[in-house]
């Protein structure tokens, strides 16, 4: 029975970077936004030059979990925990990837004229944010309740994209000097949409870790 303390220690270390990658990518959702919102250039490429620690992060994590199943001989939930996290570890992943297209956007909208104040797309961000945050916790604290709160507040995102998606659109085809502008506001909502999806993705992965099955969740059941 000895072998399972040092067991818990890998596991616990295996969360510990999670967590820390989860920061970092939370941080790059709300910088990016930041980043349109202000005209900040030089935030914007520290968000691109950031883009490559968490490349390095989600390496080091799945090679833990690849060598966490080698050495350890884990049980069946501790497998589907660790194959869990990988999974996870590569949508946060593709989340940075999609921050550094929102900060390449910044780049692209540095000398752009404003004529309209961002207060939507700065919310759906922190939403979005606050959604991989809660999704990452209830994944390492096993929560499915805290999950299936995660998966609902998707809903809300979806339908603030949809009025900030259509509001651009109508303001490219009726102000012809600011179609570029608005056409961009776009689909930097459709970026932040879709960091809330792989949000999801990791709810159900908690779902997968504890039942080893896949759930709707938003069925409740």
């Amino acid at each position: 029975m000895a072998a399972r303390p040092k067991l818990e220690r890998e596991l616990v270390e295996i969360n510990d970077k999670v967590t820390a990658m989860t920061r970092r990518v939370e941080d790059a959702i709300v910088n990016s936004i930041k980043a349109i919102k202000n005209q900040d250039t030089s935030l914007a490429r520290a968000i691109i030059d950031g883009d490559e620690a968490i490349d390095d992060m989600e390496d080091e994590i799945t090679e833990m979990c690849y060598l966490f199943l080698a050495t350890q001989q884990p049980l069946a939930s501790d497998l589907r925990y660790s194959i869990s996290i990988m999974k996870m570890v590569t949508d946060l992943e593709r989340i940075g990837d999609h921050c550094e297209d929102l900060a390449k956007y910044a780049i692209r909208m540095e000398h752009e004229e404003y004529t309209q104040e961002l207060i939507d797309l700065p919310r759906m961000a922190d939403m979005a944010a606050g959604m991989v945050k809660n999704a990452i916790q209830a994944f390492l604290k096993q929560d499915l309740k805290l999950a299936r709160k995660v998966w609902k507040m998707d809903e809300e995102v979806d339908e603030l994209f949809r009025n900030i998606y259509d509001e651009q659109l109508d303001i490219a085809v009726s102000d012809s000097v600011n179609t570029r502008l608005s056409i961009m506001f776009a689909f930097v909502a459709a970026h932040l949409e879709r960091i809330a999806d792989y949000a999801t993705n990791i709810c159900e992965e908690t779902v997968f870790s504890l039942e080893g099955r896949w759930e709707m969740l938003c069925s409740g059941h």
